[in-house]
Formats: C-alpha cells, sequence, structure tokens
C-alpha cells in the first residue's frame, strides 16, 4: 500500500469516528439522563444507556490510537513545518 493510500484511509477512519463519538456524545448529553440510576434500563433508539456508553467509549479510544498513528506518519512534515517557523525568526531582520 503507498503512503497517499495509507494518509487517505486513516484520514477517513479518523474522520468517520470523530463523527460518531461527537453524535453518541451529543445524542447522550441532549436526551439520556446523567446519574448512575437515571435512564439505567430504558431503551433510547434501540440501545440501553450502557451500550451508548461503550460505544462512545470504545471510538474514543480507537480514535485516539488512530491519532497516534496520523501522527506518526506526519512526524517528518511536523518537524520540517516546526523547524521552519522557528527559524525564520533568527534570520529576518
Amino acid at each position: 500500500m503507498n503512503k497517499q493510500k495509507l494518509n487517505y484511509l486513516v484520514d477517513l477512519a479518523l474522520t468517520t469516528l470523530f463523527f460518531g463519538v461527537a453524535g453518541t456524545g451529543f445524542f447522550m448529553y441532549f436526551f439520556i439522563p446523567s446519574g448512575a440510576q437515571r435512564g439505567r434500563y430504558l431503551v433510547y433508539m434501540g440501545l440501553t444507556k450502557a451500550a451508548w456508553v461503550w460505544i462512545h467509549s470504545r471510538a474514543g479510544i480507537l480514535m485516539s490510537v488512530i491519532v497516534i498513528i496520523h501522527l506518526i506518519l506526519h512526524w517528518k512534515w511536523i518537524v520540517c513545518t516546526t523547524r521552519n517557523f522557528f527559524m525564520k525568526g533568527k534570520y529576518e531582520l
């Protein structure tokens, strides 16, 4: 697999997971009561509160792992850009 295709797949996975985490987070915030006992066994859109929390947390963990992979894939660019950003100020008057 070439690097361009790998970057595309990593970015696609990050975007999908971001919308999944954001969607479940907003849904839980606005529609599922907070607290341990409130709404514990009620079903929301076919899933219990525990299922919503499980999906949200696992998607967040997976997103964190893929962010680390994304940073590893772009590390050379990050280092070069950071160097250029801080070196420009030394040589400009």
